[in-house]
């Protein structure tokens, strides 16, 4: 009991917006499994950030019973984390409002994410877009969690959501944990495979620029073998002057536990169509339990439905403890 109590505490979350990619497994889910080991784990679908953009109603539940069924597909197990939908959990939504009252018009309106948010769907600027940070704030304090796993390109609003909570612990006394940023030691940063410029991403226009966590094996082969590399012919791990050849050796890489600089060592003396194959050979292999275990689950809806809702009941006993201090502080709580 009294190690159960020591362990640290993670917090992170994924939309809902379709079948993951390979990037987000081996940047981010695999990770997941990793520090579920070591941590106290909450893991959230967030299906309140997504409607940020206009979603179907339709697709967005049949998108958050799936990637529901990839995460645990990935490794997770519910019976070790706690895996739950964003929007069955009412602190979440309690906390942010909260937590508006403590945040600033001006550090939202400098948010990375609202300015390219606000570029791509110009025609629906909405205030959920502007407060989408104090939201995540809300998801991640109220777990008390100490390290928030995700990618550099999110360290805006991890550092947002420590500048609320020391300001409320200022005001109120002390509530909040103040979480940590924590840049994942196992997750590999996957690039586009036609832009290896920019990360892997299902939203691309071009699908041979990603490969699903769905995709079959000749699919996959498929878009590894039309991936971009240059015109030098010598497989080396050189992410600046190499980037597409280094991308492909960072895919083999993650996939076979091994670093890029060693991955390249498998390639010496051949040609890329070997690097090409030996990729698509270790993402299918990487893939294949994944997408068997998904499509058993997948058949099983009772299972996942009443696994959410039992990852939701206890989220919601946890979360509800942090809320409840947070109303006392300001005055909300009559009893």
């Amino acid at each position: 009991m009294e190690e159960q109590e020591q362990r640290k505490v993670i917090f992170s979350a994924i939309q809902p917006s379709g079948v993951p990619t390979l990037g987000n497994y081996l940047g981010a889910l695999r990770n997941w499994v990793a520090l579920a080991y070591e941590h106290d784990a909450y893991y959230a679908i967030a299906n309140l950030h997504a409607i940020t953009v206009r979603q179907d109603a339709a697709t967005l539940r049949r998108h958050t019973l799936e990637l529901a069924a990839m995460i645990i597909a990935c490794g997770i197990d519910p019976e070790q984390s706690t895996l739950f939908v964003q929007s069955d959990v009412a602190e979440h939504s309690q906390l942010a409002w909260a937590l508006n009252c403590s945040a600033y018009m001006g550090e939202l309106s400098r948010m990375t994410q609202f300015k390219d948010k606000s570029a791509r769907h110009a025609e629906n600027i909405n205030v959920g877009l502007y407060t989408y940070p104090v939201l995540q704030a809300a998801d991640i304090l109220l777990y008390g969690a100490h390290y928030v796993p995700v990618g550099e390109d999110q360290r805006q609003h991890v550092e947002l959501t420590r500048d609320i909570a020391i300001r409320f612990n200022n005001a109120y006394g002390e509530v909040f944990v103040l979480p940590e940023l924590a840049i994942p030691r196992v997750g590999a940063r996957i690039m586009n495979l036609q832009d290896p410029t920019r990360k892997m991403s299902k939203s691309d226009d071009n699908p041979n620029a990603y490969i699903l966590l769905t995709d079959d094996k000749d699919t996959v082969v498929r878009k590894i073998r039309r991936a971009v590399t240059d015109s030098e012919g010598i497989i080396a791990h050189d992410p600046a002057g190499r980037a597409g050849v280094s991308n492909l050796l960072s895919i083999y890489g993650a996939c076979t536990g091994k670093t890029p600089q060693a991955a390249a060592d498998d390639f010496i003396g051949q040609n890329y169509g070997a690097l090409k194959q030996g990729v698509a050979d270790a993402v299918t292999q990487t893939l294949a339990p994944i997408q068997a275990e998904y499509d058993r689950l997948m058949k099983d809806k009772a299972y996942l439905l009443e696994t959410l809702q039992n990852g939701a009941q206890k989220a919601s006993r946890v979360g509800s403890r942090i809320l409840r201090k947070v109303y006392r502080k300001l005055g909300l709580e009559m009893k």
